[in-house]
């Protein structure tokens, strides 16, 4: 057997472990599709970019999977958490590494860009802010947990978030605020 076919079976078996979690066959399918794309050797991942290399004639239906497709974006969360935990997890030397990015973001649209302080820029930009939770252990590290800040802008104007797709229950939460609940649930779960 080939390495290519090695990883191409260990990459199926991977995204079959998440499968449960997408309701519909095409949901399934465009999300192995946008994983394959986010782990190929593209310069410039975006939409367009991701959905050419998918064979795609335009980002629409990428678009589809992360803004209308119904699945379980915090059990996916969570699995993958445990699948890091499964390879990376060190009791005497596991750390969670807590951090927010700034996404530069040219339009309005996006759910959270305002005009903000982005450490990636290192200045005042119109930008998305993610927070973001990791793991590390000598064995390696990886991303377990994300959040979207979003600014007290978007979250007084409930229009705005739900032509954005950001639901009612959602409130102002501070970058704090969302690394304390990112901290709690990976305590919650066992993380060693």
């Amino acid at each position: 057997m080939t390495d290519l076919e090695t990883w191409s079976r260990s990459f199926s078996e991977f995204t079959a472990s998440f499968a449960h979690r997408f309701p519909r066959v095409e949901s399934r399918r465009q999300a192995t599709s946008y994983l394959r794309g986010l782990l190929s050797e593209l310069e410039r991942k975006n939409g367009w970019t991701l959905a050419e290399m998918c064979g795609e004639q335009g980002p629409e239906r990428l678009q589809r999977l992360l803004n209308f497709y119904a699945w379980d974006t915090d059990g996916v969360r969570d699995d993958v958490r445990d699948l890091v935990v499964e390879v990376l997890a060190d009791p005497d030397h596991g750390v969670l590494i807590l951090d927010d990015t700034g996404f530069l973001k040219k339009g309005t649209k996006s759910a959270g860009v305002a005009r903000q302080y982005s450490g990636t820029a290192g200045r005042i930009e119109n930008c998305q802010i993610g927070v973001f939770l990791a793991y590390a252990s000598s064995k390696g590290r990886a991303l377990i947990d994300r959040e979207l800040y979003l600014p007290k802008a978007w979250t007084e104007d409930r229009d705005r978030c739900r032509a954005s797709g950001i639901g009612e229950q959602v409130a102002f939460a501070t970058k704090n605020e969302l690394g304390h609940a990112m901290l709690r649930r990976a305590v919650q779960s066992g993380i060693p």
